[in-house]
């Protein structure tokens, strides 16, 4: 907390330095801009002010939508964060013709918003490990949610916009990024109803499981068919993009995944065939019993037993009498 309001002090102080000085030189307001835009550590130290305004932007933010973050959510957050900013850095190489302040600041938006997406992700699952959630959780989680769903559909339209008045641009990496972000949204809208029907419920729901089993499988599937499109027309109009194979590697892991499960919840439900229901073919009995070693294949005593018990029991109530039963 001390650090961080030293940080600000200082580059608050540092600006108005760098401010007063241009202006000083200039005397007026036009020739004072082109002067701080033409002297890169006066654009350094601008640079640097308005990464710590978006921090405490961030900061307020936060308090607002999600209160005191979580030990799990603060690692994962840096974590992500890490590879956000390394594959950011991938991204000013491939475009580095494009390179501008408003480059920057596109960027600096982009990752600012990922942040907030992978923080609802956490503390929406943190619905299914906590018994009780209040009124202003559920306030938070949907009002975030329909945020960020806005957002990321008023950047997709601007970015589609861009793209066919101008042609290909950097804003086709954008409008991808933020599709990507808008099926997250959906993910964890439909993981948000779904842990909210299971709380309001007094047994457990069965069937959850299942639901957010096929969610996975249909926005990954939606996720691995845009990272398709975007990798085709990247390096058909532009250059490979390098920065994009991580997320790439992962999404299509997790997709492979979930229809792993898929197909395995799916043969789980499927009844076995006992080896006993193929007695005209006993190899396709005991491919049967290969396939479903769960049930065990009748033993040849138990069977004999069982065709003996009628005839033995069938003995004993005809009438006969034997020659013991005289004496």
């Amino acid at each position: 907390m001390v650090r961080s309001t030293m940080v600000t002090a200082a580059s608050l102080v540092l600006t108005m330095a760098v401010i007063t000085h241009a202006y000083y030189l200039k005397h007026q307001f036009y020739p004072t801009v082109v002067y701080l835009t033409k002297s890169s550590p006066s654009m350094a130290i601008l640079y640097i002010q308005a990464f710590v305004l978006v921090f405490l932007i961030g900061k307020f933010m936060r308090k607002v939508f999600f209160g005191q973050l979580r030990a799990a959510e603060m690692e994962h957050l840096i974590e992500r964060s890490w590879y956000a900013v390394t594959e950011t850095c991938l991204a000013f190489t491939v475009f580095r013709d494009d390179f501008s302040p408003r480059f920057v600041a596109l960027f600096t938006l982009l990752l600012f918003l990922k942040c907030f997406h992978w923080l609802a992700e956490d503390r929406v699952d943190f619905m299914e490990r906590s018994p009780n959630i209040s009124w202003l959780f559920h306030f938070r989680v949907a009002s975030l949610v329909g945020l960020l769903a806005l957002l990321d559909f008023l950047f997709v339209s601007h970015a589609c916009h861009s793209i066919m008045t101008r042609g290909a641009s950097v804003q086709l990496v954008f409008g991808f990024e933020y599709a990507i972000l808008l099926a997250m949204v959906l993910t964890i809208f439909i993981k948000y109803l779904l842990h909210t029907a299971d709380l309001q419920r007094q047994n457990p729901w069965d069937n959850k499981a299942v639901y957010m089993l096929y969610t996975e499988l249909l926005t990954g599937f939606i996720k691995v068919l845009l990272y398709m499109a975007f990798m085709t027309i990247m390096i058909k109009v532009h250059t490979f993009p390098l920065f994009a194979i991580r997320p790439m590697y992962l999404t299509m892991r997790q997709f492979k995944k979930a229809v792993t499960d898929a197909i395995m919840s799916r043969r789980a439900m499927i009844p076995p065939f006992p080896p006993g229901m193929f007695p005209l073919w006993p190899p396709m009995g005991h491919l049967a019993q290969n396939l479903f070693p769960q049930v065990p294949a009748a033993a040849p005593n138990a069977a004999q037993a069982q065709t003996s018990a009628p005839s033995a029991s069938g003995s004993q109530n005809n009438g006969k009498v034997t020659p013991g039963e005289r004496e």
